[in-house]
């Protein structure tokens, strides 16, 4: 019997079927995790993020406006055309009411004129402008200042968010590789009928639930990894190693209160803006009150028009036409209408007075809430550090007794958990107090 098509047939199946396998293994190999510092991502921040891109906008578009105001004090300049076609003129020589004589007329009629107007005084209105657009590029550029520091907070948030999950991820990796071996050690027990089957399904259970535990962080980790790629413009499906240097993970010293506090009202960028929207309160009202002012400006005309109708005797005939002069405004009926529009201005002026006041005590308060805030932070890493201290020596004694048969599973299980949290308390205690450094620096203006 020839089984040499078998043979064939076989030798191709396999090698499909490898080919197979090895493209999934392709496509399911992990992408690498890319090492990253706390001042890279802001970096990438600054360059990526939408919301600092929409700021910057406002700066240029404020910029503009610098420009748009300046322009006020260039002369006015304005040519002007007309081509008309002029009906009879029908005269009623004996009342409305009877058949009037048609008087001849000129059907064509054009106009070529130019005017300018140069602005000599207005009652400083374009100063004025031009001050109140420079305060609003200054606002516009606080503004962005304000939100480039919140920004890097949220970022130093996603960033430590990532850093946390991931050193979740170490701490239980290794205490599901003990409790791997200590499920052998209690098999062996049973095996030799020292411990009950009830043990060995408590650890085995304990085991699933701590690589349950596993999956759950890792998937923090993905969800971390995206809110981040989000805000400083990466892909999805990048994955981060966030590296923090020893100095970084050391905790912060803190300066006193005062120093902070003064650093507050030099440095906080709400603070400015307040103040910035007061001084454009205060531009706005002494343009309101200088409406009753006179305006003086420098004019001149000159134009070109058929036929001669504007002078008597008329003519068929092309003529021209100009003056210049100085031309003198002066607004009365703004005496009595514009103090309404004083009025409201200064109430808005003295909103934005309280308004500053309320940002400053507001400051002032989130400046003492977050550092003492970050001094209660940095007494939990302390006590995380000793409860690392005892859990472990209470472990490591419960561990010899439960192998020495004098105490029970459930007395070591609970000392592995206690253990395992302190770990965790530990590490989310050190993220928390950097966290909490950099909204007091948030709120201070220095982030």
């Amino acid at each position: 019997m020839n089984l040499s098509p078998y043979k064939r047939k076989f030798g191709m199946c396999m090698s499909v079927l490898l080919s197979s396998l090895f493209v999934h293994a392709q496509q399911t190999t992990p992408d690498p995790e890319i090492p990253i510092t706390i001042k890279e991502v802001w970096q990438l921040t600054d360059s990526n993020s939408r919301k600092l891109q929409m700021k910057q906008l406002e700066v240029l578009a404020a910029e503009a406006g610098i420009q748009v105001a300046r322009s006020e004090r260039l002369p006015e300049i304005a040519a002007n055309g007309v081509l008309a076609h002029i009906f009879q003129m029908p005269i009623y020589e004996n009342g409305l009411f009877h058949t009037p004589s048609q008087y001849p007329v000129e059907p064509k009629y054009y106009k070529v004129s130019a005017d300018a107007y140069l602005n000599i005084y207005n009652g400083g209105k374009t100063n004025r402008e031009i001050a109140a657009s420079k305060t609003e590029n200054e606002l516009a550029i606080a503004k962005k200042n304000l939100t480039k520091q919140e920004v890097h907070y949220i970022a130093a948030v996603y960033f430590y968010d990532v850093y946390r999950n991931r050193s979740y991820q170490t701490l239980l990796k290794q205490d599901i590789k003990d409790r791997e071996k200590q499920l052998r050690e209690i098999n062996a027990l049973y095996k030799n009928g020292t411990v009950l089957k009830s043990d060995v399904l408590r650890a085995e259970l304990r085991l699933s639930k701590q690589r349950m535990l596993l999956t759950e962080i890792e998937n923090s980790i993905h969800i971390a990894s995206q809110k981040l790629n989000l805000l400083i413009g990466k892909k999805d499906e990048v994955l981060w190693m966030p590296v923090v240097s020893e100095l970084e993970a050391e905790p912060v010293m803190l300066k006193g209160l005062g120093n902070y506090l003064s650093e507050a009202e030099t440095h906080s960028f709400k603070v400015r803006i307040s103040e910035k929207e007061q001084a454009l309160g205060t531009l706005k009202l002494k343009q309101v009150k200088s409406n009753v002012l006179p305006s003086i400006g420098l004019f001149g005309e000159y134009m070109y028009a058929y036929p001669q109708i504007q002078f008597y005797p008329y003519a068929l005939s092309l003529y021209s036409n100009g003056m210049a002069g100085l031309k003198l405004k002066v607004p009365i009926s703004s005496f009595y209408t514009n103090k309404h529009k004083v009025k409201v201005a200064e109430i808005q002026l003295h909103r934005q007075e309280v308004e500053d006041e309320e940002v400053k005590e507001n400051l002032r308060q989130e400046v003492q809430e977050y550092y003492i805030r970050y001094q209660e932070s940095l007494k939990r890493i302390d006590v995380a550090s000793e409860n690392i201290t005892q859990a472990s020596e209470s472990y490591r004694i419960v561990q010899n007794t439960y192998f020495n048969q004098l105490a029970l599973l459930t007395d070591l299980l609970d000392a592995e958990t206690q253990l395992l949290q302190s770990r965790f308390e530990l590490t989310t205690a050190k993220v928390n107090a950097r966290i909490q450094y950099y909204q007091l620096q948030k709120a201070v203006g220095t982030l």
